[in-house]
Formats: C-alpha cells, structure tokens, sequence
C-alpha cells in the first residue's frame, strides 16, 4: 500500500512537472540527444547496431555518443554538472556503480524514482548495481552492467585430487583446497590484501566494513561478523603462498596462475583469458564456479563493479534522455551487451541471457547476491589510503584480529568524517 502511494504521488508530480513544459533542445524536428559512455564499455558493432535502432525508432531524436577515457572523468563528470543547461554538455552520463553518490551531492542529477518503479521493474535489479544509485529513498543511478569475482579454476588438477564437482559451500571449499595445496601446487593463490574477496566473506557473516547512522558513518571491521568474515579469508589463503603483505595486482595474479602451479584464483572472468595467453598450454583446461555461500542454498556475496546510468539536472531534454536510458537499461538491448561484452544484464531475471557462458554464468550467479561498497561520497578517501589492506597484512601475519580491526575501523571512522 506504501508503495502504491508513492508511486501515486510520483505520478501527480510527472504531470505537474510535464505541464510546465520541458522543451527539446532544437525546440522541434529532429534533435540531439548526447550520451557519455566509458572507453572499454562497449564494442563499436554494439554501438553501431544500438544507434541504428534506436534513431530508427525514435523518429524524433539523434543520438551523438561520446567515448570518454576513465582516466580524469571524475573532475570532467562534475564540470559538466556545473554547467549552464544551455551548454550542449551530456544529456546521459555512464558513470562507475560505487562514483554515483559523489554525483548527487549538490543536487546535480535527475531523480529517476517514478521511471524506476512504474516502468523499469526495479525490483529486479542487481542490488550491487540499485543500490549504490540509491540517495534519500531516491534512485538517480539505473543499473547498465555488471562484473563480478567467481572462482577461476584449474580442472585437470581438481579431476587429478579426485574432486568430482565445484564446491558449492565454504566448507567444501576449504576441504577442497586442502587436497589442492599439495605435491608442489598451490590450493589457491590469494593475495593477502585482497580486501574486494574479504569484502565478500564479511557481508556473508551479516557485517559490513562500515555503516551509517544519522548522518555519520562508523568503520565495523571489529563487529563479531566481520572478525568471523576476516577468519575464513585467513583458513583460504593460508592453503597457497600468496603474499601477505600485497594485494592481487602485484604481482598479477593472471601471471601467477600462468606459471601452472596453482589451483584456483578468485578474480573476474576475462582474467582468464591472460591466464591463457601467457600459457597456452593451459587451455580448455580452466573451468569457472560461483564463490561459494556458507550454504549450498545460495552463493556467496561478492563484491559487484559496474555502470549506472545517469542523467545531470541541467539536461536540456529530459525526455529524449530517459528514452535513452530506457532503451540501454531495457532488456531487449542490456541483453545484447551482456552476451557481447560477457557482462552480467542488470537484472536477476536476465541471467539466462548469458546461461551459455560458463564464466559469466558464474558471474551472474554470485551478482544475484552482490553487494558494492558503503554508499558515501568519502569512501574514495578510504580507498586511496587503505585501512583495509593493512589490517589483513596484520592479521595474516599473527597479529590479534580484534585488536587490528578495532584501530582499522577507527581509521575508517575517520576518513568517513565530514571535513
């Protein structure tokens, strides 16, 4: 019944806002309609056949679409926010899953609440994806595409330990990678300061690495949840030789498992493909599986990447947008790209687009349960000095957990405080 009434009030608001008249840019004929999306995100066939269709069935609207590296986009992204309406800046905007709530601040993006309940099934939406674009009960951000973490795995060595299938729960996994981590080979390879994989394992538990209350944030890698989260990281990692004292980017993983001493990665699928280029020898020989849940009944909880869509406030068409985000987000076109660029679609009922695919029906698998990091502004200032890594590197090197947790969920506390 709530829900029907503010869909209800939504509405009422619509047809006020559409009476006062929003006016396309060329004030009649055919018009443009300018969207930003991120180099890597698309292929140029995608593109092509996206716009073919679209300017052919929107008679009314050109579409001028405008690649743009990541490197810098933030400060370009906020510029454009700031902008006069009238300066022929970017109607919809492709921006990073977690970057949406740095965006809303200041009011700078349209609220998307009615198009997202009325027309666009949000309920079905990946929550990794929803629920960063989430501000004050107001969805500004539509889910576009996801990627995840899944098990990457070697299946000669799991058929030459005598493991039949994939694990499915945390407690098949270990036993697995112990049989594994023998004969010379690693039963995984696992960073220590792989903090997105932990992330994963603490959400499991019900903790978080920080939550909000009012309006001010608190670090909780010290909860009983996130120390249980942080003990299971630290029974994994100990099966293989990974170091403790770096993350999953150094060395590189992919070069790693290359050398083919190592049973099972946890990484994004393409990582695969790296993996397979730098030894040949291994291929067909690599298999997928979700990472597994603290129950058979559902994978485990992953930490999921991605897009949202957007649309700035100072749009000087506000319908050719939302037409523009309906066709992308749809499940006609978002299907499409997921099958093209091996992305998890943004909704749970789309999944068996990508069935086909074992990497990324894996993904699509744990995504289902995904969950993106704490839904704040500042939380790049968490990133760009991380706690996180070096309360792992601590633990895994036989420091006390509680006591690492509670000095790293301070320092979190205190880049999560306002200035």
């Amino acid at each position: 019944m709530r829900r029907r009434r503010l869909l209800a009030l939504l509405c009422s608001s619509a047809c006020l806002v559409s009476a006062c008249g929003v006016l396309s840019r060329d004030g009649g004929g055919r018009h443009t309609v300018t969207v930003w999306l991120m180099k890597g995100s698309v292929s140029d066939d995608f593109l092509r056949r996206f716009t073919e269709d679209f300017e052919r069935t929107h008679g009314d609207l050109r579409l001028d679409i405008r690649i743009q590296d990541w490197t810098g986009i933030g400060p370009k992204v906020q510029a454009a926010l700031r902008a006069d309406s009238r300066s022929g800046g970017p109607d919809v905007i492709e921006v990073g899953n977690t970057q949406v709530a740095q965006y809303v601040k200041g009011g700078r993006l349209t609220n998307l609440t009615l198009e997202s309940m009325r027309d666009w099934g949000m309920d079905d939406w990946l929550p990794g994806l929803a629920e960063p674009g989430l501000d004050n009960s107001a969805q500004y951000g539509i889910p576009w595409y996801a990627a995840n973490r899944v098990v990457i795995y070697r299946k000669d060595l799991f058929e030459e330990a005598g493991i039949s299938s994939p694990p499915r729960t945390r407690a098949e996994w270990v036993a697995a990678t112990e049989k594994l981590d023998s004969g010379g080979n690693q039963g995984i390879y696992l960073a220590g300061q792989d903090w997105y994989t932990l992330s994963g394992f603490v959400w499991d538990e019900g903790g978080d690495l920080a939550e909000q209350t009012g309006s001010a944030w608190k670090g909780t890698l010290d909860t009983p949840a996130a120390l249980r989260g942080m003990d299971f990281y630290r029974q994994l990692q100990a099966l293989g030789r990974g170091p403790v004292d770096a993350d999953e980017e150094h060395p590189p993983q992919a070069g790693v498992f290359a050398r083919g001493k190592v049973a099972q990665i946890v990484a994004v699928p393409g990582v695969a493909q790296s993996v397979v280029e730098q030894n040949p020898a291994l291929k067909g020989k690599l298999g997928f599986f979700p990472v597994p849940g603290r129950t058979a009944a559902r994978p485990g909880t992953v930490f999921t990447g991605g897009s949202d869509l957007v649309v700035p406030r100072n749009t000087g068409d506000r319908d050719g947008a939302v037409a523009v985000v309906a066709a992308l987000t749809g499940a006609k076109w978002n299907t499409d790209l997921a099958r093209t660029m091996n992305y998890v679609p943004n909704k749970t009922t789309l999944a068996g687009a990508v069935a086909g695919e074992e990497g990324v029906a894996a993904m699509a698998a744990g995504a289902a349960h995904g969950r993106a990091t704490p839904n704040t502004e500042l939380w790049a200032a968490v990133e760009a000095d991380n706690p996180i890594k070096a309360y792992m590197t601590k633990v895994l090197s036989g420091a006390d957990p509680a006591t690492a947790a509670r000095r790293a969920s301070q320092r979190i506390t205190e880049q999560l405080a306002p200035e």
